[in-house]
């Protein structure tokens, strides 16, 4: 089967560790037709707006994209194209897998469960306006069809992944109105599903329970800011975001892309790590049902991974982002 997927290089070392995915899945001998749009930085030359018309029409039409990482500037510039593309796109779940590696120091070993973090509204939505010059005021927007959408779609996870538990997580103690809602919809979504069990956790202590014991959940429920948060610190126990893949789903519609920023710092040094970017093009290739394909390349990178000396230099290796491809490449050939 033929596959047309949309391809965001992105910025920094975004057509690095894109380039190191297509390279990868390519060595499967799939039949994907890799249609390149532009987006971020390097677009605003050329169309004067870092996310222009025809890429959003390019991923509307192949239903499937992968994205490398786009700079956002702080405090100025332009608004965040992963907003944006969530936004215009209506990719109402960012779905983040934490699972450790053996062979790849972290905080914690055999740590495996889902984010699930609602995607267009919250705080994220971007309504703020100054009042004066002296205070600025964000709005934050939670409303009961996209709180129940998000929470429908976590249980839905649970039973396709075989999860047992559904935890989210909130700070309606504070926050009694918009919190609340998201409570109140996650617990009347709970009903639904009997045989999963549901429990709810304010979200300063769900850090402390995480940092404490990750093995405890299977699947994690959140607002838009907070699940971003903990999307994070989450990643920090499996030894950094160059290790945690990401995808935003939509009604018929998937964006991939890695969790990590675009480290201009290092880009064009060939020392970037891959692993997000290929553990993120591993679940696109699960979503378009090539499963065998992605099976295997999952085989190849744990096998890569578990080798001490080929890994990344971020993970103690000495190996550059194409010999850490090459090297997952020639495994994938004999697996």
């Amino acid at each position: 089967m033929e596959h047309n997927i949309s391809l965001i290089l992105g910025d920094g070392i975004g057509p690095e560790v894109i380039s190191s995915v297509v390279e990868i899945i390519e060595a499967t001998n799939l039949n994907i037709n890799w249609e390149i749009v532009k987006a971020g930085e390097s677009s605003i030359t050329t169309y004067g707006t870092p996310l222009p018309d025809y890429v959003l029409n390019s991923i509307k039409k192949n239903k499937v994209a992968l994205k490398g990482p786009i700079t956002t500037p702080i405090g100025k510039g332009f608004r965040s194209v992963n907003v944006g593309l969530r936004q215009g796109l209506n990719l109402f779940a960012n779905i983040r897998p934490i699972k450790s590696y053996p062979g790849v120091d972290g905080l914690h070993k055999n740590v495996d469960f889902i984010i699930v973090r609602e995607n267009t509204e919250d705080l994220y939505a971007g309504i703020e306006h100054m009042i004066g010059e002296d205070a600025a005021e964000s709005i934050k927007i939670i409303t009961r069809k996209a709180s129940e959408r998000i929470c429908r779609y976590a249980f839905e996870l649970a039973k396709k992944e075989g999860r047992k538990k559904v935890t989210l997580a909130h700070k309606a103690n504070i926050m009694k109105l918009s919190d609340g809602l998201f409570l109140e919809c996650g617990r009347k979504i709970s009903e639904e599903y009997k045989d999963i069990e549901f429990e709810d956790i304010i979200i300063d202590a769900m850090c402390m329970k995480l940092v404490q014991s990750p093995s405890d959940y299977d699947i994690i429920v959140a607002p838009n800011l907070y699940g971003d948060i903990l999307s994070d610190l989450s990643a920090g126990f499996i030894g950094g975001l160059g290790l945690a893949p990401g995808a935003n789903i939509g009604e018929g519609i998937a964006v991939f892309e890695p969790v990590h920023g675009s480290a201009p710092d290092i880009a064009g040094k060939n020392i970037a790590n891959p692993t997000s970017a290929i553990l993120s093009g591993i679940m696109m290739l699960k979503h378009i049902g090539e499963l065998e394909a992605a099976i295997r390349i999952e085989k190849a990178l744990a096998f890569t991974l578990e080798n001490k000396d080929s890994k990344t230099i971020d993970l103690g290796g000495n190996l550059g982002t194409k010999e850490f491809t090459e090297e997952i490449i020639k495994h994938l050939e004999v697996l």
